[in-house]
């Protein structure tokens, strides 16, 4: 039980970081990377009531994809918070890669609010990089916590 509790930490704070680098390459202009209100507005389809259903969502999809992280991490002997903060890493390029590429080619294109229809390469990499750091973080916190999947108790 303490195992499903951490890798749930691992997710929420992972999702965290992930909002907080999206919310500042937002807030600095440098892309449109409003993840939270974009997902909530695909169900709400206004941009002023999208942020609870966002965050539920956004939070819910990070402690799901949390222990599909463990499960992988699991697969690798690994023997210090380093390397599972940089295998965290590398599945976050690789998570952060498919859903860019979703991003870009299905979800802008048929997205209900104009302001999300345009995703662009910045987009995209406004999403790596939160990826990236969701990635890290799930990492570190299963690393420090030293949880495998098949401990699952």
């Amino acid at each position: 039980m303490k195992s499903i509790l951490i890798i749930i930490l691992s997710g929420i704070l992972g999702t965290s970081g992930m909002s907080l680098v999206m919310w500042l390459i937002t807030r600095s202009g440098l892309a449109n990377a409003d993840m939270v209100r974009a997902v909530g507005s695909i169900y709400t389809r206004s941009y002023n009531n999208a942020l609870l259903p966002g965050v539920i969502m956004h939070f819910t999809a990070g402690i799901i994809f949390a222990f599909l992280y463990v499960a992988f991490l699991s697969i690798f002997s690994l023997s210090s918070v380093g390397s599972y903060i940089g295998i965290g890493a590398m599945i976050g390029v690789f998570h952060g890669l498919v859903v860019s590429f979703l991003l870009v080619v299905l979800v802008a294109e048929h997205h209900p609010l104009e302001q999300f229809q345009k995703a662009g390469s910045e987009v995209a990499v406004a999403h790596m990089v939160g990826h990236i750091i969701y990635g890290l973080i799930v990492g570190a916190v299963i690393g420090i916590a030293g949880v495998r999947f098949l401990q699952l108790q």
